[in-house]
Parts: structure tokens; C-alpha cells; sequence
């Protein structure tokens, strides 16, 4: 079975600075990690990988520095990386981003399953995963909490708000995952080491056989009109001291604010 994880480089850190020009992330001097959800796809396709054979392909797209996390999915398993990175790429939106994605896909070509997380946490549109599956014309299951493999179907449960919807599908098959699926792997030392020297395939638009035109600020058609950063406008206040004399001073607090 050979299995293909998209994952995401996204910045670590709850204060998100926005480019007033580009209404783009800032993403410079910010420290960078995987986006939590793709490491729960990471984990998926080793473990799939484990249970029925083949390999595990990761792959990104992203400036040169997102071979930091390629890296890191190498040392939780996955046996190969491929980075695609072109300045003609940068600020796609998630239709530029899953186009440019599937078309890296194809290049890479034999898979079984594409599997990505549910969503990155820093634009929460959950739109990439059902956008690669549709420009590569195959099917998807999205938010699945468990799947299982039985000849060249898959079946897979999703966790949706109040109860489970199981959908089967015939491989090749896009997969979107939740983080309740499993418990991602933390490498030791020697996996970590090993994953330092591994080859890293680096491919551009050109190479890809991606069309430019539709990638990037300009071929993106998602329109920003106005971004901002949450002000607080009220800090909160922590009251200390022994149980039933912070619960005390808290009801009085409350009584004063006329809450209680």
C-alpha cells in the first residue's frame, strides 16, 4: 500500500501577525511546527503502513525551511519527502493550494490513499483535503476518527457533531483525519538522527506541471477584504489562597458584580 500525507508548516504561536499589503500571515522570525492535525495523518499512514506493508510518502508545499517538518515526519516513520517550493506559489488560497498539491500527487504517482489532517489550525477552512480529491477525481471521507482496509475499499468513520457516519469508498481514496483518531508518535533519538540524513526530493512549479497562472496572490480568487488582531479589552483576574477562602472572595465578587 503506498500512502501519500500532505502536511502543513504552520507558525507556532497564538499572536498571528497579518501583512497589511498581502493580507498574508507573517510568517518571518516566527518559529514554525507541523500543524497538529497532519501529525495525526502522519500517524494514521505509518501505522497503516505497519499493519498492511507499502510505504509512506510525505509531502509539502512551502518555502525551503518547510523541510524542518518533512524532516520530522521522516523520524515518525514515514519513508519518504518531497517539497515542493516555488516563489510562483506563495499565497495561494486553498483552491491554488490543492491544485498545486494534486498536481505533485500525480507526479509522485502508484498511490493508494492521500491522507491529510482535518484542517490547519491557522486558517480552519478544512477546504485542501476535498480540494485535492476533487482535481485529482477521486473519492474522499472526511473527519474519519477510524478506518479500516479490506481489499481495494476502504471504510471509514466520521466523527461528525452528534453521532458517526460510516462511508466506504474504493481505493484511491482521500482520506481527511480528526485528532481523536490516534495518538501521535514522538521519535527517539535515533529516529530523529536517521531522519537527518535522508534524501529530501525538492521539485518546483515547472517540475510538477503546475499551470502558475492558477497558484499564488494573483491566480488565487479568494479576496481578503479586511484582517485584524483581536484586541482584549477586559484581563482576567486569578484569585489565590486556600479553597474556601478564594470560593468566598469570589462569591463576593460576583455579588458585587451583581452575577450571582
Amino acid at each position: 500500500m503506498n500512502i501519500i500525507v500532505c502536511i502543513k508548516q504552520v507558525p507556532e504561536t497564538s499572536e498571528v501577525r497579518i501583512d497589511p499589503e498581502t493580507k498574508g500571515l507573517v510568517r518571518e522570525g516566527v518559529p514554525a511546527i507541523i500543524n497538529p492535525f497532519d501529525e495525526n495523518a502522519i500517524e494514521a499512514g505509518v501505522q497503516l503502513v505497519e499493519e498492511h506493508g507499502g510505504k509512506v510518502t510525505v509531502l509539502t508545499m512551502g518555502p525551503p525551511q518547510a523541510e524542518s517538518a518533512l524532516r520530522e515526519a521522516l523520524a515518525m516513520g514515514a519513508d519518504e519527502a518531497v517539497l515542493v517550493t516555488d516563489r510562483a506559489l506563495a499565497l495561494s488560497d486553498t483552491l491554488g493550494t490543492s491544485y498545486a498539491l494534486s498536481c505533485a500527487i500525480q507526479r509522485i504517482g502508484g498511490y493508494d490513499l492521500v491522507v491529510c489532517g482535518k484542517q490547519t489550525f491557522e486558517g480552519d477552512t478544512a477546504q485542501v483535503p476535498p480540494g485535492i480529491a476533487e482535481h485529482l477525481g477521486i473519492p474522499q471521507i472526511t473527519y474519519v476518527i477510524d478506518l479500516e482496509i479490506e481489499g481495494n475499499k476502504v471504510r471509514g468513520r466520521r466523527l461528525l457533531e452528534g453521532y458517526y457516519e460510516v462511508v466506504e469508498a474504493r481505493m484511491p481514496v482521500v482520506i481527511s483525519v480528526v485528532k481523536q483518531m490516534n495518538e501521535p508518535r514522538r521519535p527517539g533519538l535515533k529516529n530523529v538522527l536517521a531522519a537527518k540524513k535522508k534524501e529530501i526530493q525538492v521539485w518546483d512549479a515547472a517540475e510538477c506541471d503546475i499551470e502558475v497562472c492558477h497558484c499564488g496572490l494573483d491566480g488565487s480568487p479568494t479576496r481578503v477584504i479586511r484582517t485584524w488582531t483581536p484586541t482584549r479589552e477586559q484581563e482576567g483576574e486569578i484569585i489565590e489562597g486556600e479553597p474556601a477562602e478564594a470560593a468566598e472572595e469570589l462569591a463576593e465578587k460576583l455579588a458585587a458584580e451583581k452575577l450571582v
